[in-house]
């Protein structure tokens, strides 16, 4: 196993359209690979662009949350969300975007349709924290960071920083709105 680079905000590869997964015979050691590198920079999601490879792959580990149960070690392979409902706000932050956190609206839990690391379909309802890294890490597979989907004004606030992460990878200072 490995950990592998995390690319960040300005690196074209994310916002480069991803492919489905047709073979799961070979992602097992990259699925590997990114929960060791989820691990060592102590995040709860990554998708497989934020690793440099261009494929409708996420996984999400939340562990030892007090209002929330352990999520386990989750795999996400070609999903789409079906439907959404409800509205939270809540603060952000992304491995992808170093520094910067945020408040972002989004629904509250949504019905997501995937395939698992054996290529089964399946189709489940999330919500709460678990739906919001979800639709984080689905986010990154379009091309989006949660900074795109912040108000006119806060854009404003993080621009300098994300001019500062696209050329040097981390911005000067942190940024918590």
């Amino acid at each position: 196993m490995a950990i592998l680079p995390v690319v960040t905000y300005g690196n074209p590869v994310l916002r480069e359209k991803v492919s489905p997964v047709l073979d799961f015979k070979t992602i097992r050691g990259l699925v590997d690979d990114m929960f060791d590198t989820m691990d060592e920079k102590g995040g709860i999601g990554l998708a497989a662009n934020q690793v440099s490879v261009t494929v409708d792959l996420f996984i999400v580990e939340i562990v030892d949350l007090e209002d929330e149960e352990d999520s386990g070690k989750l795999v996400f392979i070609n999903s789409e969300i079906l439907a959404a409902a409800g509205s939270a706000t809540m603060e952000e932050g992304c491995l992808s975007v170093p520094d910067i956190r945020a408040p972002v609206t989004r629904p509250e839990s949504i019905t997501l349709k995937f395939q698992d690391i054996t290529g089964e379909e399946r189709t489940e309802e999330f919500s709460g924290l678990l739906a919001r890294v979800i639709q984080h890490e689905k986010d990154h597979l379009k091309g989006i960071f949660f900074t795109d989907r912040l108000s006119p004004a806060n854009k404003m606030f993080v621009k300098k920083a994300l001019k500062e992460i696209s050329s040097a990878g981390k911005p000067s200072k942190e940024i918590v709105l």
